[in-house]
């Protein structure tokens, strides 16, 4: 999986460890990978961390050989690996906007067209991108980074009726109002309010957690999910309708 040295995608990754998956985690930070993975081994899983520019094929390409060849074929891509910087739209600049969905969405690309062949091969297999709320109900200031996870709805839709017959599921989970490191970071920077106050525009009552997202991700690389494909899965509390 990418990004899964920190935050949402580190849940996700002790999850399907937890599971029962060998867990190869790409992230941009190598130690933080590498770290990760052997946290993931001390509690009695298996997982290797790859350190990887998403952005950047080759480097891709040599992180899923490397995973294919240490832990087996792949059966599972999850592609969480994203970067959230808040800028006006008329103040974003070129650079700004392509990085970002250099990233997110030509990373994610990257992630599963290289994981990929591995599951057509076994006539079995899971895609699960992380997206956002962002992308259903807009985000001011982040008019690049909602295009982008926007982006990676239609492509899990449209991978989805590609490879529905060769037995592969796509689905999107689309998280909203999660307690992360970054979060709780803005938030004593003053950018964000507390975890209270947020949760009082909550149904639920509370802030969301790594391992609520993780949950979501756990059943829909399940065999239980043989049915669901194509779905975008809002894990947000009941804080919006979208």
């Amino acid at each position: 999986m990418s990004g899964g040295a920190a935050g949402i995608g580190r849940s996700i990754a002790g999850r399907l460890a937890a599971d029962g998956f060998k867990v190869a985690i790409l992230d941009v930070v190598t130690d933080a990978a590498v770290q990760a993975a052997e946290e993931i081994t001390e509690s009695g899983g298996v997982a290797r961390g790859y350190g990887v520019d998403v952005s950047e094929r080759d480097q891709v390409d040599a992180a899923v050989a490397s995973a294919r060849a240490e832990l087996g074929p792949i059966a599972a891509i999850v592609a969480n690996a994203a970067v959230a910087i808040q800028q006006p739209f008329l103040e974003m600049t070129l650079e700004q906007w392509n990085r970002t969905l250099a990233i997110n969405l030509t990373g994610t690309f990257n992630t599963v067209q290289s994981a990929l062949p591995d599951l057509v091969s076994a006539g079995w297999g899971r895609v699960v991108l992380i997206s956002s709320s962002s992308a259903q109900r807009g985000a001011p200031n982040m008019a690049h980074y909602a295009a982008s996870k926007g982006g990676q709805m239609a492509l899990t839709k449209a991978l989805a009726m590609e490879f529905a017959k060769s037995g592969i599921t796509v689905n999107t989970v689309a998280p909203s109002s999660i307690d992360t490191p970054s979060v709780q970071k803005k938030r004593a920077a003053g950018r964000m309010p507390s975890a209270e106050d947020m949760a009082k525009y909550i149904p639920v009552g509370r802030v969301g957690t790594g391992d609520d997202i993780a949950a979501a991700v756990s059943y829909l690389v399940s065999d239980g999910a043989s049915y669901v494909t194509g779905q975008t899965v809002s894990v947000n509390g009941g804080s919006f309708i979208g």
